[in-house]
């Protein structure tokens, strides 16, 4: 059952490319893809009237609509008056006529950028259709696709850190342990205000990936504003071939080992095995596991399942439902005899998405591991990549998944055992569009916070999972354990 999973369920799952004309098809294909694959029922009309509104909210007093009914409405860009008409079915005729309405209705310089990703205006609308779905589905050139290809392999030239789009701005999700960013100071929340004396205000994040990654041994120069200062400080950068390491350990006295799970590539669940029997061969067998999945973001759903299996002898791990049966899919732990028993915490905090929020359901609820830390992030959907016949692609999200006792992890997270820290920073519901059925709009403000306040409350996650974990160890039970625990203060 697990190899059945795996093979049709990853988060990234590919299609063989398709025979079509360029243009008309491509739009029609990807309205195919929408129609049949996408997690929820989709209502066309709908999209583009969220496509117009958001444009309407992004240049204020610019555009202006109105419903004249009947699936008609009127779009008046200064003195500019076009009748848009929404066919049902003629997706390439609402296509075309979003594509006048942005050549005529978006700012020069704001079409100039759009432009500028290499996106054709065609594109821009099939992004723009696609992003107003919800806040993960997107469409990608064929450029963009194999960028992501080859970060998902784990090895590319650059600084490496994980950016983002933050209120109009760049921002650094995390650098990456050891990296020529992590070595130079960069940190978490950094805005990213210039790259080369180039602005990003306005920029996508593919744009900033495209000129931050470089061949190795070149330098990139990087003006980052770190709140609460307002002037920004310079770094410049020398680019190295980035192998991502997404597996650290230590030892602690005990015999109880430390694992750091960064996020889930193609060798992760290697590297875990590997990085288990190395502790093993120098300190003997391990009495009990801290699994450290803080500020993972995710990636790759089969190796978050291989890695939940590695612990559970039997058990659900996870299950995904969506719109066909194709979709619906049920993954189930396989006794391979070498499963260890030695009890096991897991920390996790407002970073922790996706496939971490896998292992750390499948484990808790197989009552496995105990969770301590703060609520999850809540990305509980599952993407699926569908190449078209110019290279390019569309990633769409098709399903959700389930925690093994059926728990809806999107939007509400995991919830740890032991809560320590605050729960508190950009999650899931805070996007735009997140999906909630209606594919309604939630907005929110999410509040900073001090940097050293942070590391405290990280020191002070280890400890207590220390703790959590030797008070298992020594009754034998984790829930016992967990019965006998006197947690730290709050902070």
């Amino acid at each position: 059952m697990l190899k059945k999973f795996v093979s049709i369920c990853l988060i990234f799952i590919f299609f063989p490319a398709f025979s079509l004309d360029a243009g008309p098809a491509t739009v029609r294909k990807v309205f195919d893809y929408i129609d049949a694959r996408y997690a929820e029922p989709v209502n066309p009309s709908l999209i583009y009237k969220r496509m117009l509104d958001q444009m309407q909210k992004n240049f204020p007093g610019k555009v202006m609509i109105e419903d004249l009914g009947a699936e008609a409405l009127r779009i008046s860009c200064g003195e500019n008056k076009m009748d848009f008409r929404i066919s049902g079915r003629d997706h390439v005729s609402n296509v075309g006529q979003m594509e006048n309405v942005i050549r005529n209705c978006v700012p020069d310089d704001a079409l100039k950028r759009m432009r500028k990703s290499e996106f054709n205006d065609e594109q821009i609308v099939l992004d723009m259709l696609l992003g107003s779905l919800d806040p993960h589905s997107s469409f990608m050139t064929a450029e963009m696709y194999k960028m992501l290809n080859t970060g998902m392999q784990g090895r590319f030239g650059g600084i490496g850190a994980e950016i983002t789009v933050k209120n109009e701005v760049i921002t650094v999700v995390s650098p990456i342990d050891d990296t020529p960013a992590f070595l130079a100071g960069v940190k978490p929340g950094d805005q990213i205000v210039r790259i080369d004396d180039v602005p990003t205000k306005g920029m996508t994040a593919w744009e900033a990936v495209k000129k931050i990654r470089g061949p190795e041994n070149t330098t990139v120069r990087l003006a980052i504003v770190r709140k609460p200062a307002t002037k920004p400080k310079q770094f410049t950068i020398t680019r190295a071939m980035i192998n991502i390491k997404t597996v650290k350990y230590k030892l602690y006295d005990d015999h109880i080992g430390y694992v750091r799970l960064s996020s889930f590539q193609e060798k992760t669940d290697a590297d875990l095995k590997t990085a288990l029997k190395e502790m093993e061969q120098k300190a003997g067998p391990l009495k009990g596991l801290i699994l450290d999945m803080r500020n993972n973001p995710g990636g790759l759903l089969d190796q978050a399942v291989k890695v939940s299996d590695h612990f559970m002898k039997s058990g659900l791990i996870v299950s995904t439902r969506g719109r066909t049966r194709f979709f619906e899919n049920r993954a189930r732990a396989r006794n391979q005899g070498d499963e260890p028993a030695y009890p096991i915490v897991i920390l996790v905090n407002e970073g922790t998405a996706s496939a971490a929020e896998i292992v750390s359901g499948a484990l808790q609820d197989n009552r496995r591991a105990l969770i301590l830390g703060a609520q999850t992030f809540g990305k509980g959907s599952v993407q699926t990549i569908l190449p078209l016949d110019d290279g390019s692609a569309v990633k769409l999200t098709t399903a959700k998944y389930y925690t093994p006792n059926g728990r809806v992890v999107h939007e509400n997270g995991i919830v740890p055992d032991v809560l320590v820290g605050k729960t508190q920073g950009f999650r899931e519901k805070d996007l735009s569009q997140y999906l909630k059925g209606d594919l309604a709009e939630l907005t929110k403000k999410t509040k900073e916070r001090n940097d050293k306040d942070l590391e405290v409350e990280k020191e002070m996650q280890l400890q207590a999972g220390l703790q959590l974990l030797k008070s298992a160890i020594a009754r034998g039970d984790l829930q016992k354990g967990l019965q006998a625990y006197n947690p730290p203060r709050a902070l």
